[in-house]
């Protein structure tokens, strides 16, 4: 079953069970795959759909951010809710480690010898780390291997 197909039978099942917190989060995300269908004029494959799904939860993570310092827990409360729901589509996250010996493979791979070839290591490491680690604390890890170079 792809990805598409699994969160569509979820949004039914949610219909169902009259949840209406996961069916509105499932709804949103499908609109947002739709969007990326209908702009790229393509179907999506699961890749793709990862793809959409960890830069819903990048938007999520930054809302939950202003929302808190603007003092609206009530909705930072719901962004959490739906990153939950969200985040049973994406794969399970690399470890530290994990996410170390990729860096460290990668930058063996580019040969990168410095701050200027981090173009390099991020686009090697781009789709083998999509929607299983935050590309923010990623690039982070990849300048400091850098800086010691």
């Amino acid at each position: 079953m792809t990805l598409k197909a699994r969160i569509t039978e979820d949004m039914k099942t949610a219909m169902k069970a009259k949840d209406t917190a996961r069916l509105g989060a499932i709804r949103l995300l499908l609109a947002a795959i739709k969007q990326k269908e209908v702009d790229e004029r393509a179907d999506m494959d699961d890749a793709a759909i990862i793809a959409v799904i960890d830069k819903q939860m990048k938007q999520r993570r930054d809302s939950v951010s202003q929302y808190e310092a603007a003092g609206r827990q009530d909705l930072a409360d719901k962004e959490k809710a739906e990153m939950d729901v969200f985040a049973a589509y994406l794969p399970q996250p690399l470890t530290d480690a994990e996410i170390d010996a990729l860096i460290h493979d990668a930058i063996a791979a580019t040969a990168a010898a410095g701050m200027g070839d981090m173009g390099k290591v991020m686009g090697v490491l781009r789709p083998q780390l999509a929607g299983r680690a935050d590309m923010g604390a990623v690039s982070a890890r990849i300048k400091s291997a850098l800086a010691g170079r």
